[in-house]
């Protein structure tokens, strides 16, 4: 497999015996006669990039779904923080602390960068109507540190210079950085990155990889990878899942996931590639 080269430092997860900060405890959902995924389980613990990977239909972005309350799983847990996600409604997710972004873009195009970051500060808008109608210098204040910290976003990700532009007229690259800084609006503590690197080249899913690990370093925050691009996962990940049809395959190190017997078979189809 080849690797995606980074300089950015790892950042030390929190230790082993420390609670994770997801634990996914034997997820089972069905669609009908399908199961799409068949008693999940695994740890996320704080300052960790975790890969998920498998085949197209192995139920990675099923399980994404039912981190962010889309789907609701037939059996099983979901604890973030030690809390049971799966009561709540799909709206609260980001203000428990996850955010996401999509295989398939979900910006809003006809916006520009900039009022698409602030769409993703939602989470942290704790005004009411009455005062942001009177504009009552609480509310001016709170929107100030909203927009000097939606601009440091920009900033940190290389998008300033496009803030007024309209999504729709910006290249895939850019705009997958945009629905990226539109995430970490929210300040999630949990990150889920769903397919980052597609539709992109050599040179962008190496910028990529390194912007990852940066925002881990810098930012704090905790990221789960869904990916096909195994160059990517295996450079940047601590740790790594493979799925094959819902079920759990194996799990550990890039290292020891790269060389499972059960994966090659599964994901990458011999042990020559």
């Amino acid at each position: 497999m080849a690797s995606v080269a980074h300089d950015s430092a790892r950042v030390a997860p929190a230790s082993e015996g420390a609670a994770p900060l997801l634990s996914v405890r034997d997820v089972t959902i069905r669609f009908g006669g399908i199961v799409a995924l068949d008693a999940v389980s695994f740890d996320l613990r704080e300052g960790q990039i975790l890969g998920l990977i498998g085949p197209n239909g192995a139920g990675k972005t099923t399980l994404f779904n039912c981190l962010t309350r889309l789907y609701t799983p037939n059996a099983g847990e979901i604890l973030f923080k030690g809390r049971n996600i799966l009561a709540a409604p799909p709206h609260r997710v980001a203000g428990l602390g996850i955010s996401r972004t999509f295989q398939n873009l979900a910006l809003f195009r006809s916006l520009s960068v900039l009022d698409n970051v602030r769409v993703g500060q939602h989470a942290l808008h704790r005004g009411d109507f009455l005062s942001d109608a009177l504009r009552l210098p609480w509310t001016r204040r709170r929107q100030a540190a909203l927009d000097g910290a939606a601009w440091e976003l920009l900033e940190s990700l290389g998008l300033a210079e496009v803030a007024h532009r309209r999504v729709a007229d910006l290249p895939t690259g850019t705009q997958k950085r945009v629905e990226l800084a539109r995430a970490l609006a929210a300040r999630p503590q949990l990150l889920l990155l769903d397919e980052p690197a597609g539709g992109l080249n050599h040179h962008e899913v190496a910028e990529l990889g390194e912007l990852i690990s940066d925002i881990r370093a810098r930012r704090g925050v905790t990221v789960l990878l869904v990916e096909h691009h195994m160059g990517l996962v295996m450079s940047i990940s601590d740790r790594v899942v493979a799925l094959d049809f819902g079920r759990k395959i194996a799990e550990g190190a890039p290292a020891e996931v790269q060389k499972d017997a059960e994966v090659i078979r599964a994901y990458l189809g011999s042990g020559e590639r």
